[in-house]
C-alpha cells in the first residue's frame, strides 16, 4: 500500500484510540515537560495531551516559534519545495490540545528536584521529562571549521535559514565553479541526507550552472543507498560529481573558510561554495541533564527511557538506542512509544508492547525517488531490526515516481501528526 497523508494519520489515530487513558481525578495533574519541538518532541507532547484527555499537564519548551524541518530541506535546495512550506506553527498544539507551548531555551535540568529552567529564568517542575533536542556538532571535528564559520561554510544540517544560505551561495558560484561537501562520520542525522543533498545540488546546477563540478570529501568507506545514488548520478549528472573517500584522504580534511579552501590529506583545493557537515552528538541539553555517555544518550529499548534516570525519556537523534537510524520518522515512531509508556505510568492506562518503524526517502532527480526502511522491536540489549527493505537499482521510471509521490504523502502525514 502506498503511504499517503490519510494512511499515515489514520494508522496513528487507530493506535491512539485504543490507548486512550482514563481521566485522573483530583486537583493536581501529573506534569510532563518536553524539551524540543521537532519530530520527537512535538509528537510526544501532542500524543500525551491528546490521549490522556487532559489528565496530564503537558509543557513543550521550544525556542523557535516556527519549526522548519531539516528533512525536505534538500528538496528546497533542489527547487522541488518552497522554503515557506518547510515551516510549521505550534498554534494548534496550544489551542486544540491544551499544551503549554513555551518559546524559550531550556538551559538547565535538576533531576533531583525534577525541574527545568529556561534562559528567561522560568522554572518548570515535572513528573516525567522528555528530551528531544536533536543534534549539536562535535567541537573540532573538522579542523578549521566552527560555528563561527557557518555563514562562510554552512552546515545546513539543522532546520532553518542555513539551507537558504547554502542555496544562495551555490546559485552565486561562478560559471564552471566548484561546490564541495565535507560529509560526516557515522553515526549522524539522516544517513542518506548528505547524498540526497549532493543530488539536489547537482539538479540545481544543471539548471543554473551546468559546467560546475561537485566534490564530496567523505571519511566513510561507504554510505547509505550508495549503489542507488551512484547509479542516479551517472544517469542524471554524468561527469559532474566526484567523491574522495578515506582511501584517498577523505578522512584527513581541513578547511579555511576565510580563503575558501579545503585541504585533503595536504592537497589544497580552492572552492566556490562549501557545505561542511561535522561529526554530531546529542543536543546540548541532554549533556546538561547528565544523561549522555559523552556523545549520545543511552536509552532502554522498551520506552526510550534514559538508562541514567527512569523519569527521563530521550527521543530521536539524541538517543543511543540500537539499530534505528537517526531520522524524523524514527523520532516520530519513538515518541509514540514513549508517550504511551508515560501515559501508562501517570494515569494507569494500558501499555502495549513497543513496535517501531522507519523509512527514509531520497530524491535523486525529477520523479526519481528511492527509499530504505525497516521495522524494529525491543530486545534486552537494544532496539533491533526485524526486517528491512530498500529500492533496487534498475527500477523503472513509474516505480521511482511512485516512490517520490509516497514521500510527499509521508511529509504531509508526519507534519500533521506532529502539529495537529
Amino acid at each position: 500500500m502506498s503511504l499517503n497523508r490519510r494512511h499515515f494519520i489514520g494508522a496513528s489515530a487507530a493506535v491512539s484510540a485504543s490507548l486512550a487513558a482514563p481521566r485522573v481525578l483530583g486537583q493536581g495533574r501529573p506534569r510532563v515537560v518536553v524539551i524540543g519541538g521537532g519530530s520527537g518532541g512535538a509528537t510526544a507532547a501532542r500524543y500525551i495531551a491528546k490521549d490522556s484527555d487532559g489528565a496530564i499537564d503537558v509543557t513543550l519548551i521550544e525556542p523557535q516559534r516556527t519549526y522548519y524541518t531539516c528533512y525536505f530541506s534538500n528538496l528546497y535546495i533542489g527547487g522541488f519545495q518552497d522554503y515557506d512550506d518547510l515551516g510549521h506553527s505550534y498554534a494548534r498544539l496550544a489551542s486544540d490540545y491544551g499544551i503549554n507551548v513555551v518559546h524559550d531555551t531550556a538551559t538547565g535540568v535538576d533531576r533531583d528536584a525534577k525541574t527545568v529552567t529556561t534562559a528567561s529564568g522560568e522554572t518548570f517542575p515535572y513528573d516525567k521529562l522528555v528530551l528531544s533536542p536533536g543534534i549539536d556538532f562535535v567541537d573540532g571535528a573538522v579542523p578549521g571549521w566552527s560555528l563561527a564559520a557557518q555563514d562562510a561554510m554552512p552546515h545546513a544540517y539543522k532546520g532553518g535559514t542555513q539551507a537558504a544560505l547554502l542555496k544562495a551561495q551555490i546559485e552565486a558560484m561562478p560559471e564552471g565553479g566548484l561546490y564541495a561537501m565535507v560529509a560526516p562520520p557515522n553515526p549522524y542525522r539522516c544517513p542518506p541526507g548528505p547524498y540526497e543533498r549532493v543530488s539536489m545540488v547537482a539538479h540545481l546546477l544543471t539548471q543554473v550552472n551546468p559546467t560546475a563540478k561537485i566534490l564530496i570529501v567523505d571519511p566513510k568507506e561507504n554510505f547509505s543507498k550508495q549503489a542507488l545514488f551512484e547509479e542516479g548520478w551517472q544517469k542524471h549528472y554524468s561527469g559532474m560529481i566526484s567523491r574522495i573517500g578515506p582511501d584517498f584522504g577523505g578522512d584527513i580534511v581541513e578547511v579555511n573558510p576565510a580563503e575558501m579552501t579545503v585541504s585533503i590529506d595536504g592537497v589544497v583545493e580552492t572552492v566556490d561554495a562549501c557545505n561542511v557537515i561535522p561529526a554530531q552528538k546529542a543536543g546540548r541539553i541532554a549533556e546538561i541533564a547528565g544523561v549522555t555517555d559523552g556523545r549520545w544518550a543511552p536509552v532502554e529499548p522498551t520506552a526510550m527511557r534514559s538508562t541514567m534516570d527512569e523519569n527521563v525519556h530521550v527521543l530521536g537523534d539524541a538517543s543511543q538506542q540500537g539499530d534505528m537510524p537517526k531520522s524524523g520518522f524514527s523520532a516520530n515512531s519513538q515518541a509514540k512509544v514513549a508517550a504511551m509508556a508515560i501515559r501508562g505510568e501517570l494515569t494507569g492506562s494500558r501499555v502495549f508492547p513497543a513496535r517501531y518503524s522507519n523509512t527514509c526517502w531520497s530524491l535523486i532527480a525529477t520523479d526519481d525517488g528511492v527509499k530504505v526502511g525497516a521495522n524494529y522491536e525491543p530486545t534486552d540489549e537494544k532496539i533491533a531490526s526485524t526486517g528491512s527493505f530498500i529500492s533496487q537499482t534498475g527500477e523503472d521510471a513509474a516505480l521511482r515516481r511512485q516512490t517520490y509521490e509516497e514521500s510527499l504523502g509521508w511529509y504531509a502525514g508526519i507534519t500533521a501528526d506532529m502539529f495537529g
